[in-house]
C-alpha cells in the first residue's frame, strides 16, 4: 500500500508516494535522487546514512519514511551555506578526516548533531561531572561518535576534526 508524504530535505519541499515500508534512507537515495546518505549496514549499525531529521540525529535505515511525513531532513549535502562549507565540513576537510569518503557524510551529520546535544548540555555515558559544562575530550567526542564506523581507520582525524569544529 502507497501513502502520500511531504518531506522538507535540504531545504527543499518534496512530495513522494511511498509504500509503507520503504524506509527514509530509500525515500531519499531511490525516490529523490539524495546519495549522501549511505547504504553501509542497513541494520543501524555503522551510521553511514546518519541524517539530522528535526534537528536530531537519526539512522535513516531504521526510520520508516511515512513515519517522518512533514519532517526536515538536512543531509551531509543541506549543511553548507552559499558554497561554504559546514565548519564540521571544513574542519575534516583541513584535517585529513577521511580516506575513502563512504562514512563521510553520516560522519558530518552525527558531528553536527552531536555537537547540537553538548551545546544542550546532554550528558554522554562517559560525562564525568553532570552538574558542570561538557569538556568535549577525546573520550567525550569517541564515545559521541561511536555509531558511525569508518572502515579506513581515519579516527584520529576525525576526532581532531571535531573538536577544531567545536572551537
Amino acid at each position: 500500500m502507497d501513502s502520500e508524504i511531504t518531506l522538507r530535505v535540504d531545504g527543499r519541499r518534496e512530495t513522494l508516494s511511498v509504500d509503507t515500508r520503504t524506509t527514509l534512507l530509500d525515500a531519499l537515495r531511490e525516490r529523490l535522487g539524495v546519495t549522501s546518505p549511505k547504504k553501509g549496514c542497513d541494520h543501524g549499525q555503522c551510521g553511514a546514512c546518519t541524517v539530522l531529521l528535526d534537528g536530531r540525529r537519526a539512522t535513516s535505515c531504521l526510520t520508516f519514511a511515512v513515519a517522518n511525513d512533514d519532517s526536515e531532513v538536512v543531509t551531509a549535502e543541506g549543511l553548507a551555506e552559499e558554497d561554504e562549507p559546514h565548519p564540521v565540513q571544513r574542519a575534516l576537510l583541513d584535517n585529513d578526516g577521511f580516506q575513502c569518503g563512504y562514512c563521510t557524510p553520516g560522519q558530518v551529520c552525527s558531528a553536527v548533531g552531536m555537537l547540537d546535544e553538548v551545546k544542550s548540555g546532554w550528558p554522554s555515558y562517559v560525562t564525568e561531572d553532570l552538574e558542570e559544562s561538557i569538556e568535549l575530550d577525546e573520550d567525550e567526542i569517541r564515545e559521541r561518535m561511536s555509531g558511525n564506523l569508518c572502515r579506513c581507520g581515519a579516527y584520529a582525524n576525525i576526532v581532531t576534526a571535531i573538536r577544531e569544529a567545536a572551537e
